[in-house]
């Protein structure tokens, strides 16, 4: 197939490398024109913009940080539907609202082609394996035709259909709201643990082997256990996810207590300017509180 591919970055760039390596005719654009070079000696193509990637494309990819700039990508000046083929599908990889989803969808059905939104989990270390979670909303059918091509981003056993467009960037959201407000209790909970006089290696052994593990926890075990706060999925797009989250459910009438606590964390850490830091960079607030840092024992290092 001859795909297009737009937005290069942590989690873009190695999805794309996943499907030129697929065997497909890759064409990719970036803001960055630098994010381009490992790909074009992979066997990509670089597109000048996004309709230079857009035409002739049997599929277009999108994995960007935010819900306008998926539209100002798709609808604006020198954007994908100015250029995409009648059939073809658009697939928005971002994390993005259903409201953003849906009029996106619309945009592209008049242009006479099919969307799927179809965001992602697994963070930076699933792209680059080739083994995320996929979520995927749209028309059935067009799913399926395009399904071959999502498997090289994503494990095959975690490909899901989740129904009409929209659908898969509310499962997201679910998804995303769970598990970084757990990133906020599991800071409160080393906190109250450490200070006490409990190490955080023996803690995190308890609550691996018992009711208290989680992917969140094992996420800290490699990240802030270790003091390392390097880019992965970054706190501003922390704040984004959880923001959406709290958006759909005011829009639903719903109280989001928790959520709204969790983002105001988020927030926070913003403002304290690791906004470019990874999502556990935050248990740093809790810890100034507690006067500890949550580390383990230099003599008894975690296990990659």
């Amino acid at each position: 197939m001859k795909i297009g591919f737009i937005g290069l970055g942590n989690m873009g760039r190695h999805m794309a490398r996943h499907v030129v390596e697929g065997g497909h005719d890759l064409s990719v654009f970036d803001l960055s024109r630098e994010a381009g070079r490992p790909l074009e000696e992979s066997g990509a193509t670089w597109a000048a913009s996004p309709a230079e990637a857009a035409r002739g494309a049997d599929i277009i990819f999108t994995s960007l940080p935010m819900p306008a700039n998926v539209l100002e990508v798709a609808t604006g000046e020198g954007g994908v539907l100015s250029a995409i083929s009648p059939g073809a599908v658009f697939v928005d990889l971002s994390t993005i609202d259903p409201d953003t989803a849906i009029t996106l969808d619309a945009a592209v059905r008049a242009a006479g082609a099919h969307a799927l939104d179809s965001p992602v989990s697994g963070g930076t270390a699933g792209a680059e394996r080739g083994d995320l979670c996929l979520m995927v909303g749209g028309d059935r059918d067009v799913f399926e035709r395009v399904a071959p091509v999502l498997n090289l981003i994503g494990d095959a056993e975690k490909l899901v259909y989740c129904g009409k467009i929209g659908s898969g960037s509310i499962c997201k959201l679910a998804n995303n709201l769970i598990g970084l407000s757990t990133g906020v209790i599991l800071s409160e909970a080393f906190g109250m643990a450490m200070k006490a006089g409990v190490d955080a290696r023996t803690l995190y052994d308890v609550l691996t082997a018992s009711s208290g593990d989680s992917a969140a926890l094992r996420g800290w075990g490699t990240s802030i256990l270790k003091g390392d706060f390097s880019p992965g999925f970054m706190v501003d797009l922390a704040a984004k996810d959880i923001g959406l989250a709290t958006q759909l459910g005011r829009s639903l009438g719903l109280p989001m207590e928790a959520a709204n606590l969790a983002q105001q964390r988020f927030i926070e850490a913003q403002g304290r300017g690791w906004g470019r830091e990874a999502t556990p960079a935050i248990a740093r607030i809790q810890e100034e509180r507690a006067g500890i840092e949550f580390r383990f024992p230099e003599e008894d290092p975690p296990a990659d």
